[in-house]
């Protein structure tokens, strides 16, 4: 037998067949999975800023399908915002609402309890605010302003008890039930300012009668800046001050981390819950008195552009801090004004709604991974 002969007589992988004749799958040399990692509990703390660079990068792309060039429209709206007094102070103006109903919805979101309302606080806050202008018209500042608070404060805390009392003693979904709620107070907004509070002679348009200087906050210099920014850097500091060092503050951290150890160590959960939404919703209604009697001077349809929406992705790109919430919510005021901003280039200004919902996508994306570890198979 020649030596050729002998070598094509011995099977290439004799150890690669069976009894049945099928080729076992080969293993690969490397492989890697995803494991849950229960031991991880919160996204590293770049994930914010990854989120927005990865928004801008999304949204960019999709500007530059459209013929744009995305950098030229990223700096016209950064001048917009904040590349003059004008487009700082109306950038303020626009971070006022949101430090309020973020400020709520943080305070929430510290005990676990999933606040989607604020839009409709916030539009029940701006509706009782208008009340007092309504039926007592005849009232000096000192007392008007004051009265409107409260009464701002009072509503949207009782409409954020409407999801805490079924969340707390029926169970029902807090997600849903505040998501619902904000339906029924944008209608009962519409149906006042269309129907019995409309302005008789406002030519039909959806609104309010405009309030008189006595029921207006006092502005800041020559701007449209008004005495709403110093509520809400009183509250940012009551907030700090309140988790960070007092028992109560404690108690609703512990109740975020571990509801079964709070519940243990003798903190009635209930009763917390129930204060915390009424704080929530109490913050988002100061947010509406704020802009009613601080920017739009009456109360009319479509008084709100969705702050109780975006300050969720405030809260959430905030991490809760409190320096990260004024942080936060002044970026998507600048990102609002520069949405307007880009409107002289022929954009339209729901880009930065395009990038509002990119930013809260890539953020959740980014807590989900942070749940999961890429391990070596074995």
């Amino acid at each position: 037998m020649s030596r050729r002969n002998s070598v094509e007589a011995v099977p290439l992988e004799p150890a690669a067949e069976t009894a049945g004749g099928v080729r076992p799958e080969r293993k690969p040399r490397f492989a890697f999975r995803f494991e849950l990692d229960p031991s991880s509990k919160a996204a590293p703390w770049w994930t914010p800023i990854a989120s927005v660079i990865a928004a801008l990068v999304v949204c960019g792309i999709f500007i530059g399908a459209n013929g744009m060039n995305p950098i030229t429209v990223y700096a016209k709206m950064l001048s917009g915002a904040f590349g003059s007094s004008f487009g700082l102070t109306e950038t303020l103006v626009k971070a006022i609402p949101l430090l309020l109903c973020g400020l709520g919805v943080a305070i929430a979101y510290k005990i676990a309890v999933w606040n989607i309302g604020a839009e409709g606080q916030f539009a029940v806050g701006a509706v009782a605010a208008t009340a007092v202008t309504i039926y007592f018209p005849e009232m000096p500042m000192w007392a008007t302003i004051p009265l409107m608070i409260a009464f701002s404060v009072v509503a949207g805390g009782i409409w954020g008890l409407f999801t805490a009392i079924p969340r707390t003693y029926f169970q029902v979904n807090e997600l849903i039930s505040s998501l619902m709620l904000n339906y029924v107070g944008l209608l009962l907004l519409d149906y006042l300012v269309f129907g019995p509070w409309r302005d008789p002679k406002g030519f039909n348009f959806p609104g309010t009668p405009m309030f008189s200087d006595a029921q207006s906050l006092p502005l800041i210099g020559d701007t449209r800046l008004h005495l709403g920014i110093v509520f809400a850097l009183i509250a940012v500091v009551l907030y700090a001050l309140t988790i960070r060092y007092t028992r109560w503050g404690y108690e609703l951290r512990l109740i975020g981390a571990n509801t079964d150890a709070a519940h243990n160590a003798g903190i009635n959960i209930k009763r917390h819950i129930l204060i915390v939404m009424a704080i929530s919703g109490g913050l988002a209604g100061l947010a509406g008195m704020t802009e009613v009697a601080g920017v739009a001077h009456r109360l009319s349809y479509g008084i709100s552009p969705g702050y109780g929406y975006t300050a969720i992705i405030v809260a959430w790109l905030a991490k809760l801090h409190p320096v990260g919430l004024l942080v936060a919510s002044f970026l998507f005021g600048g990102l609002i004004v520069g949405g307007y901003s880009v409107q002289t280039i022929g954009l339209p200004s729901a880009i930065s709604e395009m990038i509002q919902g990119a930013i809260l996508f890539f953020l959740i994306a980014g807590d989900m991974a942070a749940k999961f570890r890429l391990r070596r198979s074995a």
